[in-house]
């Protein structure tokens, strides 16, 4: 009889656990979007990644500028068919005061460089190695990016491929008067 208290006494706690956890799970989802700290109209995570000449970008120094921040991976096509516009774009505003900082999620620097090379690329390509920004951002799907004002606040994020045409009136929003 001892035993069979016992065992009882065990599963409940077990069962306790077991529900403690589902519910902290279905909580922790539901409220996912609302304690993500890069959304609209909040202030942009800072960071400090590195690029492919080794030169260190913290997104903090860029305040006073417009920062089009764009995540993608060297495997995404759309993210492919958006660099060359990202890429005149950049040329076109960086002396507007707007820069463009592309985060690569996680690859390594030698597939990262041929895309670079094979794209002629001008615009600083950082690399979140360990996936720290892209988890701060909760960036999923690819491409995704963030327009950030001169003030370092998120004016907007934008799922998805985009055009040149969208691309440069993004620019002119984040374009510091």
């Amino acid at each position: 009889m001892e035993k069979k208290k016992q065992r009882l006494f065990v599963r409940t706690v077990i069962l306790f656990l077991l529900v403690g956890a589902l519910v902290y799970t279905l909580y922790a989802n539901f409220n996912k979007d609302n304690n993500s700290a890069a959304k609209k109209g909040s202030e942009a995570p800072d960071f400090v990644l590195t690029d492919l000449e080794g030169n260190k970008h913290k997104l903090s120094d860029y305040k006073g500028q417009g920062v089009f921040l764009n995540f993608w991976g060297t495997w995404c096509k759309p993210c492919e068919r958006e660099m060359p516009y990202m890429d005149n774009q950049y040329k076109a505003y960086k002396d507007k005061g707007v820069q463009i900082l592309a985060v690569n999620v996680g690859e390594s620097n030698y597939s990262v460089q041929n895309f670079v090379d094979r794209h002629k690329l001008s615009f600083p390509v950082l690399i979140d190695k360990d996936s720290q920004v892209q988890t701060a951002y909760d960036i999923d799907p690819l491409p995704f990016t963030f327009l950030i004002d001169k003030d370092g606040k998120i004016v907007d994020t934008v799922k998805g491929e985009l055009t040149e045409e969208i691309i440069k009136n993004h620019m002119e929003r984040i374009k510091p008067n």
